[in-house]
């Protein structure tokens, strides 16, 4: 063999080692599967979700996390300004009402999961635009030491009763985040008359209306208040940080009305990039399993469905929600907090 021949040979060599080190190297990672996920959800629930979610499929998933200071807003301010070019393909919120503004955006794709087929229909938008899974519930929390379990409040009327004063009870303001959204629910199951009498029963009696949920809790955490109204998050810490305080699932007995619940919710995006893999990670959040993991956890208080995993603060009782519609609650909101602003914005 002369010189050129075996120079000749070591260069198809070389070649071939490049090609080789293409195809090992550079064209599986070009053809790595990836799914960007939009998520209101606190990253210390959500990222457990997400890695366990990599392991299993091999897809990476992309967060991008809400900012604080804007909750989710924030987020469905940017999936509405990208919708001419999206770059997400899923949106995983800790509620429902944004979810539904996005809908009538026509920034969501239509999507039914097989995953979620065992989920209430009460959590399915009717057009399959969005599907919800378990989150919070509107409960009371109670000062053990001002009060004793035989004189807990057992219904919201309770909250009218004349052995509770006015001043001892408190909620936020009703036109606002959680409190609004469980008024607007009252407003359409009870129909108007009857929750406007309500809450100008509430206002006459000097319940006291404060900024925010977990103001209601530390209140009645520090004993200035005996009991009041906030989410199942916020008595389930006060009970986990070693407050002298209970939690009371209102409007369980027979004929009752149950409680809101306030449901996680996930959409497909309209135009997503990673189409296939958004809804494999959507069928995933809402596996059964996925559910039983953020109820352990501690995100999810009020399951949307039978689950092994049990909730510590509320003693592993079965809850019976509220029979509403999402849709209408959404529709009904602004009407709402006109009604509410005139009652208690004096």
């Amino acid at each position: 063999m002369n010189k050129t021949r075996a120079l000749q040979i070591l260069a198809v060599i070389a070649v071939l080692a490049v090609i080789l080190i293409a195809v090992l190297v550079i064209l599986p990672k070009a053809q790595k599967k990836t799914v960007v996920v939009y998520t209101s959800v606190d990253q210390v629930y959500s990222e457990p979700v997400f890695r366990d979610f990599e392991n299993r499929t091999g897809i990476t998933v992309l967060p991008v996390y809400d900012v604080e200071a804007t909750k989710t807003t924030g987020l469905v301010n940017r999936l509405i300004a990208e919708k001419g070019n999206p770059r997400a393909d899923v949106f995983w919120a800790g509620e429902f009402s944004q979810m539904i503004l996005l809908k009538n955006q026509s920034a969501l794709a239509r999507y039914s999961s097989p995953s979620g087929t065992d989920i209430p229909a009460q959590y399915h938008d009717a057009d399959g635009y969005w599907t919800g899974v378990g989150g919070r519930g509107r409960v009371f929390i109670v000062n053990t030491d001002r009060m004793k379990p035989a004189d807990y409040p057992r219904t919201l009327n309770d909250m009218l009763d004349p052995r509770y004063p006015g001043k001892s009870i408190g909620i936020a303001y009703p036109m606002f985040g959680t409190t609004a959204t469980q008024a607007a629910a009252l407003y359409s199951f009870l129909g108007k008359e009857k929750a406007h009498a309500f809450y100008s029963n509430l206002s006459e009696r000097g319940v006291r209306v404060v900024d925010g949920n977990s103001v209601v809790k530390d209140l009645v955490v520090l004993g200035q208040l005996d009991f009041g109204l906030t989410d199942t998050d916020d008595a389930c810490g006060a009970i986990a940080n070693g407050g002298h305080v209970a939690l009371v699932v209102p409007d369980q007995g027979e004929g009752q009305m149950g409680i809101l619940g306030i449901p996680d919710t996930v959409a497909l995006i309209a135009g997503s990039p990673h189409t296939a893999e958004g809804k494999i990670f959507i069928d995933s959040l809402l596996d059964r399993n996925t559910e039983n993991d953020l109820v352990t956890s501690g995100w999810i208080q009020i399951p949307s469905r039978n689950v092994t995993a049990r909730v510590p603060c509320l003693g592993g009782m079965a809850i019976k929600p509220m029979s509403v519609n999402y849709q209408d609650i959404y529709d009904g909101v602004q009407a709402t907090k006109t009604d509410l602003t005139e009652i208690f914005v004096r």
